[in-house]
């Protein structure tokens, strides 16, 4: 059986096996930094590429699992993924936040207690929507994300470990 497969747009930054070594300089110890003090840490993430027909849920778990497999595999907890495209009216996709409040409660987590990371608007919204404090890291798309939508700036995860840390102002 033959598979054609679409090809993104030039400019759109989809993480594949072969990119995603240059985006993990420190991340597994700022996780585990995380990890060490009793945080969960779980991933929710927009994956519209699957929905464009970019790539396959296999080859989107392919990555996931590479990335496990670099950072150490005992740091995330879990992942929640939405394969839809933005104008698909589902309701997980970010800025909703019905992944947030999966993981909530099929981890036990308590969100007045939780942070979410991220590098876009869509992702402080996502949540705030969830009733979570937000941090803009300003790497990937967070360099050029208005960073009034957040509660917290930091410049990479390592910094924004570090606030949840020592409390975030």
């Amino acid at each position: 059986m033959a598979t054609a497969w679409r090809i993104p747009p030039r400019g759109t930054q989809y993480l594949s096996t072969s990119r995603l070594e240059h985006h993990l300089t420190g991340v597994a110890e700022a996780l585990r930094k995380l990890k060490d003090r009793g945080y969960k840490l779980i991933v929710i993430t927009n994956q519209s590429g699957i929905g464009r027909g970019y790539f396959t849920e296999k080859q989107y778990r392919a990555v996931e699992a590479e990335f496990s497999r670099q950072i150490g595999h005992a740091l995330i907890d879990a992942t929640y993924f939405c394969p839809h495209l933005p104008n698909d009216g589902c309701k997980c996709r970010k800025p909703s936040p019905e992944m947030i409040f999966a993981a909530a409660q099929d981890h036990d987590v308590d969100l007045a207690r939780s942070f979410l990371i991220g590098d876009k608007k869509s992702d402080m919204e996502c949540g705030h929507n969830a009733g979570v404090k937000t941090i803009l890291v300003r790497t990937g798309y967070g360099k050029e994300t208005d960073e009034r939508s957040a509660d917290c700036v930091a410049r990479d995860l390592e910094d924004a470990a570090n606030a949840i840390l020592h409390g975030i102002p």
